[in-house]
């Protein structure tokens, strides 16, 4: 199943959120001086920005193979996928530290601070659309996978940043809301601070795993092993083919390059041995649509 179109569904749901909650932030920011709800207004329109970026790696991943790159586009989705991780772990994680820092030291009060309350509020009933819309791509894809086995395999990159975005932001907003709600109770805007600090945390943290998880895909990572299974079925079942001596697959964005060396069977002529290899590249990709280019080697060891 090509997870272009859940990827790109996952995207249009973060992004309408995360714009919507950006802009009420920043006001509630601007009219309550909190500093948790101003990190939390950055880390809005960043994501915001993050999934224009996404959406543009998944167009362009969808050029097609040219004389320069032949095997096409489909890792530059990749590329934009750890920049949204560092653009998370900067204008996200770092500035929100620095902004609970600088009040903790300046002390400054705030101003009507259940109106920033209202908006967290609102904001993690957004966001929680947001995780529900990206579950919900995620659940037509995984199959029978646990969510944290899909993580831990699937070679979608545009959906694991999603799901990192909006779990990063539901936990944030959360401490956001600790902390003005302390700092409202309290009347001490040391609280504030503290969960601008651990907003900021929070992103850093996740921003880290998505980008050791983007850092496997770019420098090269198999195909998804229910598609191995199922490529090595493929061949198994050929009655041409009397043994697999080895398999590479190669996930290139949303399509997968696939060679082989195999022994054929010795009864087999030389045009025989090369029409029965066609005939199997043809029932690969039947088999699995996810398989672009296919390479198979006759030979006699491995």
């Amino acid at each position: 199943m090509d997870s272009s179109n859940h990827g790109y569904k996952a995207i249009f749901y973060a992004f309408t959120a995360n714009l919507g909650i950006a802009f009420a932030k920043a006001w509630a920011a601007f009219y309550t001086g909190s500093g948790s709800m101003l990190a939390e207004t950055i880390h809005s329109f960043a994501d915001s920005g993050n999934q224009v970026l996404l959406y543009l790696g998944l167009k362009q991943a969808q050029r097609p193979p040219d004389q320069e790159h032949p095997l096409g586009y489909g890792k530059i989705s990749y590329f934009w996928s750890f920049v949204v991780a560092i653009l998370l772990f900067t204008m996200g994680g770092i500035f929100s530290i620095y902004e609970g820092w600088h009040k903790l030291d300046s002390h400054e009060g705030l101003h009507q601070p259940v109106i920033g309350l209202l908006i967290l509020v609102l904001s993690i009933v957004l966001e929680g659309w947001s995780l529900r819309g990206c579950l919900k791509e995620i659940g037509r894809i995984k199959g029978n996978q646990t969510l944290r086995q899909w993580i831990s395999t699937t070679r979608n990159a545009e959906l694991v940043v999603v799901l990192g975005e909006d779990s990063a932001a539901l936990v944030g907003l959360t401490f956001a809301l600790l902390g003005l709600g302390m700092a409202a109770i309290t009347g001490n805007p040391v609280y504030d601070a503290m969960g601008s600090i651990a907003i900021g945390v929070v992103l850093i943290l996740i921003s880290l795993f998505v980008a050791l998880h983007i850092k496997a895909l770019i420098v090269g990572r198999s195909a998804e092993p229910a598609l191995e299974q199922a490529i090595n079925q493929v061949i198994e079942q050929d009655d041409a083919i009397a043994h697999l001596f080895n398999l590479i697959t190669l996930q290139l964005g949303p399509d997968v390059m696939v060679a082989a060396k195999l022994r054929m069977k010795p009864d087999l002529t030389l045009q025989q041995a090369v029409h029965k290899i066609n005939l199997l590249e043809v029932e690969i990709k039947r088999t699995v649509p996810q398989v672009k280019w296919c390479f198979m080697e006759p030979d006699c060891k491995d």
